[in-house]
């Protein structure tokens, strides 16, 4: 069927030289194409700042619901803000710029950062800036959403993969690792990838690497990091203590205008936070969204 598609539309070239029947041949070939599934993706108008990957039908969706935290509520994260920001401001100025991988402690901030920040630099050099969301599961669509977004050289694009890792037997990855300075064409310059993963080395060894890993540890070792060192530039995220763990609580709820404070607000974010057992700025903002909740607060974000 693809032979077939691929040979009407050269004879629709070929017939509208002579005919002016083109329109109507076009259409025939493109439902022909439809029926045998192959489905050339179409670039959107560019009016929505963010976009996701739709792998089953092979295009970018508007987010609707696109609303990121002010770049003022990260608490606790001044040092990966000012590296990714002075990153993201270069590619968006149409300057180098690096890969970025943010790896660490989960509900640390990590998503969130890319969002504002993003939504920050495109606020603030009305750049035609734009962020791409690519699911895991649709890395195999990667090398297509990239020339979708190389065609339009006039616009700059930042590929979101959140919450990446892989096992070997994982063939996704490599995928996303030609697409990072792989291949002879190389990445378009018009295209920055940032990925977040709970790990630093995104390939999990298997158990039986590490069966064999005392056979050859160097050539694992390579394997391993070889994926996370593609990318040029790696923040890490921690978990963070009390002290900034309230004042996360303290900046969120000073800036949805909730009427607890001092004392009050300080105990019963300590509780919340012991009740999920860990303390992040996940954490803090779950706590803030039910603390909002009970005093009819609406936060639209």
């Amino acid at each position: 069927m693809n032979r077939n598609a691929d040979w009407l539309r050269d004879l629709s070239t070929v017939t509208a030289e002579n005919s002016g029947s083109a329109p109507i041949l076009e259409r025939i070939a493109q439902a022909l194409e439809a029926l045998a599934g192959v489905i050339t993706p179409q670039a959107p108008d560019w009016a929505a700042p963010a976009y996701s990957w739709n792998a089953r039908e092979r295009a970018l969706r508007p987010a609707t619901q696109f609303r990121p935290l002010d770049l003022a509520l990260l608490q606790g994260l001044d040092q990966q803000i000012e590296i990714l920001e002075n990153n993201t401001r270069q590619f968006a100025r149409g300057l180098a710029a690096n890969n970025a991988l943010l790896w660490g402690a989960r509900g640390t901030g990590k998503s969130s950062l890319v969002k504002s920040i993003f939504q920050n630099t495109r606020h603030d050099l009305t750049a035609p800036l734009h962020l791409i969301e690519l699911h895991k599961e649709d890395l195999a669509d990667l090398g297509l959403l990239a020339d979708l977004l190389a065609s339009a050289p006039d616009r700059r694009f930042i590929i979101f993969l959140d919450d990446l890792s892989f096992e070997t037997s994982d063939e996704r990855y490599k995928s996303l690792k030609s697409a990072l300075e792989g291949g002879i064409a190389g990445q378009a310059p018009n295209i920055l990838i940032y990925a977040t993963s709970n790990r630093r080395h995104l390939l999990q060894r298997t158990a039986s690497e590490n069966d064999r890993i005392h056979l050859h540890p160097s050539e694992t070792a390579e394997e391993n990091i070889s994926l996370s060192d593609r990318f040029g530039l790696w923040l890490g995220f921690y978990g963070c203590d009390q002290d900034t763990y309230l004042r996360m609580v303290e900046t969120y709820a000073r800036t949805f205008n909730i009427p607890v404070s001092g004392a009050d607000l300080k105990k019963l974010a300590l509780e919340w936070s012991v009740t999920r057992g860990t303390r992040s700025g996940r954490v803090a903002w779950q706590f803030i969204r039910h603390l909002a909740g009970q005093y009819n607060k609406v936060i639209d974000a």
